[in-house]
């Protein structure tokens, strides 16, 4: 089973005016309200892709329920642990001619909640994967990710990290089976700055000296790369196709990766997976679909 947890999901709305008039009264041309989270992105994904799996993390109040409803009728399996005070973030994406963005701040998480999800997580074995994504919330201690896989170190669990700054170099030490900063968080961890594949690479040696087993790096729209474990590096440029949203497609290429290398054990279809799955979400209004990422495999490696 893969779990995926989220400290901090929303409920994103996206709205889309004509232009913001500040101080004045905006109508929506249209909108719509999804759940949202790079954790809660992941299992939808990955549901979609028939891949069994189970979000973990933190709800409250009535935007929690909601949130937990709406994922019931994606198919996504949860296991929320519920706070007795706040309400869950909502996420305002306003799209005008240029796009503002005013993320919620969530509930407050005491320490015995905090211990609650960690009494899940060490019901887990060596035979499901634990995926880590997204930021961590301030009423947390920056080291979550490090405390969870410090945890879990004799359990010899596959766990992802889709995270930034200290909350991945803390990882590194704990052997993450993945980790997947995109260029420019790549570039971040070192102070340096990142524009071409041969120097993706050869800064993700430098992660997996530390200890990462796989590194995935996004670009964009120039593609990707992976060094796998094994020393073998992958480069791919990005399949071709309308950017339409970008939210969710590097979510959406931890998810194909995982799906890949599932079902085939090959680091280098996993890989194929996960940028035909990234690239697949970004070209659409919501997140890939089983469909839509096969037809691009088609397409772009021939599959």
């Amino acid at each position: 089973m893969i779990y995926t947890v989220s400290f901090n999901p929303s409920l994103d709305y996206v709205v889309d005016v004509p232009q913001i008039e500040l101080g004045r009264v905006n109508r929506a041309q249209s909108e719509i309200l999804y759940p949202g989270g790079k954790g809660i992105n992941v299992s939808i994904v990955l549901t979609n892709l028939g891949i069994e799996n189970e979000a973990l993390g933190f709800i409250a109040g009535f935007v929690g329920e909601t949130l937990e409803m709406l994922l019931a009728k994606k198919g996504i399996k949860t296991d929320f642990i519920r706070l007795p005070e706040g309400v869950t973030r909502i996420n305002v994406k306003i799209r005008a001619k240029e796009e503002t963005e005013l993320n919620g701040k969530g509930p407050f998480i005491e320490d015995c909640y905090v211990q609650k999800l960690y009494d899940k997580l060490d019901r887990l074995n060596d035979k499901d994967v634990l995926v880590l994504a997204g930021s961590i919330p301030d009423c947390m201690p920056k080291s979550s990710y490090m405390d969870i896989m410090k945890r879990l170190a004799d359990k010899n669990i596959p766990i992802v990290v889709d995270a930034t700054k200290e909350l991945l170099v803390n990882v590194l030490p704990y052997k993450p089976f993945l980790v997947k900063p995109n260029n420019h968080e790549l570039g971040e961890v070192f102070g340096v700055t990142i524009k071409t594949k041969e120097a993706v690479v050869q800064y993700a040696k430098e992660l997996a000296n530390e200890g990462a087993r796989n590194i995935l790096v996004s670009m964009a729209g120039e593609g990707a790369v992976l060094l796998a474990e094994d020393g073998s590096v992958y480069m791919s440029d990005a399949p071709v196709g309308v950017l339409k949203n970008s939210v969710g497609a590097g979510d959406s290429m931890v998810a194909g990766f995982l799906a890949g290398y599932l079902q085939t054990g090959s680091y280098e279809k996993a890989f194929q997976m996960g940028v035909c799955t990234g690239s697949a979400s970004a070209f659409s209004e919501e997140l890939a679909t089983k469909e839509e990422v096969m037809s691009l495999l088609h397409k772009t490696f021939h599959l």
